[in-house]
């Protein structure tokens, strides 16, 4: 009998994929460069399944049902075009190669294009979940050719994470390297996420000195709440993990931050258009400034601080305050994630569906939580709509929630604590509901030194003017 599907790579989240695959009834073909790792796969957690094992790519796609289907886990990047040449004498027209890695979006566009010249399709394919997800369903966003889609849709569908209304947490993106983006600024929104959560657990742990185990309660009560998402629900677990000799385990980590470069990629489409992508960026650059640990330990003892951390006398206020906070600087990266993604679908004619992309990562993938059902509504109410701030639920979320966040920034920046992304979230708001911004300012020194010229308020926009200044 003919499988159904391959998958090559056999990392952790390939392996899980393919045992997804297989558990759902699909039979799956797998290679890996490295043969020793197909063996082990097959002989140890493949044991007992139908999975068939190869060590040459020509016999896997051989095993294949017509058209081919053939899934890359991949290291992004030159490995990519590799792969897709040596699998290119195996393949017929209408054939489908599936690249479920983390590429880049503008490499999937290209790869899209060249694989069409020779009749055939190729899939950009954003997963999220991480291992788990992988294994028991992952959020899945497809992109690239889409006559391919129709071929693919039930083995996707029923490998993905479903949504609390049941729904498969898996739906067609769009057309050239669409799946990839999302799949890009879904990464770059859990950036900020994951910084936003840090940024204030450094207070609770600084300012007001709870300990892990009171952390732990407090991520507990605030997971039953707007803010219930599954980075909450595993910081709490975080804080309860303790070591064999009963220390804990975060406490014992240093802070220096990995990254793999989605939310670098995140940021830099967001300055290719012009998108005001602050609160992520700021996720990248705490990410950056963490590595700098040699220098942080000699600026530590030069540079002075506030002179001392005074702990409030309300910890409730305190503590409400921050859950509030929270939940608006998260508000506000939504928003620009969201506004950011309506900016490329328009310059790529992609046609992006918001509220269905918010259903997409409702269950499976890492951002997922309450929240995004509040942000498909949002486009469900409105699906012209511009800015989540400008939508009725979050335009009186904000205004609940942005005194809060105003008295913890005001109480990090007392303390000496660093909070890139709180701050940006709140300079964000207030930018954004400014009428009046210093930027006329600017460019009246942009046209002094270089003749940039300026509109003026008492004539129509898109008139520019100039004046001789000296």
């Amino acid at each position: 009998m003919q499988n159904d599907i391959a998958l090559i790579g056999l990392a952790v989240m390939g392996e899980n994929l393919i045992l997804n695959l297989d558990s759902k009834g699909f039979r799956v073909a797998c290679y890996n460069r490295t043969t020793q790792k197909v063996d082990d796969f097959i002989n140890n957690r493949g044991k007992g399944t139908k999975i068939q094992g190869f060590h040459e790519i020509g016999l896997m796609c051989r095993s294949l049902k017509s058209p081919r289907k053939v899934m890359m886990m991949v290291k992004a990047g030159a490995a990519v075009d590799h792969l897709i040449e040596e699998l290119l004498p195996f393949l017929d027209k209408g054939d489908i190669i599936i690249d479920g890695g983390n590429s880049h979006y503008p490499d999937t566009s290209r790869r899209v294009d060249y694989l069409a010249s020779k009749g055939i399709h190729f899939l950009g394919t954003g997963i999220s979940g991480g291992e788990e997800g992988a294994l028991k369903g992952p959020s899945i966003m497809p992109g690239g050719s889409e006559p391919a889609w129709p071929q693919v849709k039930e083995i996707f569908q029923a490998i993905a994470a479903k949504a609390p209304d049941g729904s498969p947490c898996c739906d067609w993106v769009g057309k050239g390297g669409a799946g990839h983006f999302v799949k890009m600024v879904h990464n770059g929104i859990e950036y900020g996420d994951m910084q936003l959560i840090c940024e204030t657990y450094d207070i609770m742990r600084k300012v007001i000195k709870l300990n892990n185990e009171k952390l732990a309660e407090i991520f507990d009560r605030w997971n039953k709440g707007p803010l219930d998402s599954y980075l909450i629900e595993i910081t709490k677990e975080i804080f309860g993990h303790k070591e064999q000799e009963g220390k804990y385990t975060v406490d014992l980590i240093a802070d220096i931050a990995g990254q793999k470069g989605t939310g670098q990629w995140t940021s830099q489409a967001a300055l290719e258009t012009a998108q005001p992508l602050t609160l992520v960026s700021e996720a990248v650059f705490a990410r950056c400034l963490s590595a700098l640990i040699d220098q942080r330990t000699e600026a530590a003892k030069i540079l002075p601080g506030p002179g001392g951390i005074k702990t409030p006398g309300d910890i409730e206020g305190v503590l409400n305050d921050l859950e509030k906070a929270l939940y608006m600087a998260k508000i506000v990266s939504y928003a620009q994630g969201f506004q950011l993604m309506r900016a490329v679908s328009k310059q790529y004619s992609w046609d992006l569906n918001f509220g269905n992309i918010a259903l997409l990562w409702n269950g499976g993938c890492i951002i997922r939580s309450v929240f995004l059902q509040k942000i498909k509504d949002a486009f469900v109410r409105n699906p012209k709509l511009e800015n989540l701030l400008l939508d009725d639920f979050f335009c009186q979320a904000a205004k609940d929630g942005q005194q809060s966040l105003r008295r913890v920034v005001a109480l990090a920046v007392e303390s000496g604590i660093p909070t890139p992304t709180l701050s940006a979230a709140l300079s964000y708001y207030d930018g954004y509901r400014s009428v009046s911004l210093p930027i006329n300012l600017l460019q009246a020194q942009r046209d002094y030194f270089g003749a940039h010229t300026y509109q003026r308020i008492d004539k129509p926009r898109g008139e520019f003017f100039h004046t001789q200044w000296f």
